[in-house]
């Protein structure tokens, strides 16, 4: 069934608001000046650096103890986890 203009209108609408909330607060600041890169480019640059996804499960108050170091880390929770485990086996191999 055909639709009517006005609902053809009233769609683009839509998806134009919806577009805009998804950019969140910050599309005019400074986080807009950097290029986002998709998922695609992300992983090529990952593999280039030789970084490798890892999926484990912990339990949940590690996690929280790992994210509350991990913010005063300076690269962060990858950075962090990277130091401690290297550390570790780094004491394991001693």
């Amino acid at each position: 069934m055909a639709m009517k203009k006005t609902d053809l209108e009233k769609n683009k609408a839509l998806k134009l608001m919806q577009a805009t909330s998804k950019a969140g607060p910050e599309r005019f600041g400074k986080a807009s000046a950097q290029p986002t890169l998709d998922r695609r480019e992300q992983r090529k640059l990952d593999q280039a650096q030789g970084l490798v996804p890892f999926a484990c499960k912990l339990n949940a108050e590690l996690v929280a103890k790992l994210k509350a170091r991990a913010e005063t880390h300076p690269e962060g929770l990858n950075g962090l986890l990277t130091e401690l485990l290297e550390a570790g086996l780094a004491r394991e191999a001693s």
